[in-house]
C-alpha cells in the first residue's frame, strides 16, 4: 500500500484542503513532516505528524529514510526529489510537476547551475509567486497520479 509523505517546510495553504480531501477520499496513510508543528487539516486517522529537529535537511533526511518504493512525496525541494526517485518512488512538486526518472536530472542540474550563480553574488529572480493556477495544476497532477497508481 503507498503512502503519501508530505515535507511540510514550505507547503503552501492553498494546497492544503487539496491534500486532505485525496486522502481521505481515497484512504491514504500519509505522515507529514516537517521541521515545526503544521496541519494540513482537521484530524483524521489516515494523517501522522512528524516534528523533526531543526536544521537543514532534517525534515528531508526522515523522509528518505522512511520512504518506500512505490510512495508519493509532495515536496518542492529538487534534492529531495531527486533522493525520492533514486528510492524508485514518486514526486510531486507544489506547482504540479511530477518528477520522474527522465527529468529529475535536468531540474537538479538548473536548481544547481542556478544555486552556483546567487553563491558567486549574481542577483537571480526567484520563482513567481504562488497562484490558484498553480493549485489547480497540482490538482491536476495529484488526481491523474492517484488515477494510474491506486
Amino acid at each position: 500500500m503507498m503512502t503519501l509523505f508530505v515535507d511540510g517546510d514550505a507547503f503552501p495553504n492553498l494546497l492544503k484542503p487539496i491534500v486532505f480531501k485525496a486522502i481521505n477520499r481515497l484512504k491514504i496513510n500519509t505522515l507529514v513532516i516537517s521541521n515545526k508543528k503544521i496541519s494540513i487539516g482537521e484530524n483524521s486517522s489516515l494523517i501522522t505528524y512528524m516534528v523533526v529537529e531543526e536544521g537543514m535537511d532534517e525534515a528531508d533526511n526522515k523522509i528518505v529514510e522512511l520512504l518506500q518504493e512505490g510512495d508519493l512525496v509532495i515536496t518542492a525541494d529538487i534534492p529531495l526529489a531527486n533522493r525520492t526517485i533514486e528510492k524508485n518512488a514518486h514526486a510531486i512538486d507544489h506547482r504540479g510537476e511530477l518528477y520522474t526518472q527522465d527529468n529529475i536530472k535536468e531540474y537538479l542540474a538548473f536548481r544547481n547551475l542556478m544555486q552556483e550563480l546567487r553563491d558567486s553574488g549574481e542577483v537571480t529572480k526567484g520563482p513567481a509567486p504562488f497562484s490558484k493556477k498553480d493549485s489547480q495544476n497540482f490538482a491536476n497532477q495529484l488526481n491523474m497520479f492517484f488515477q494510474k497508481h491506486l
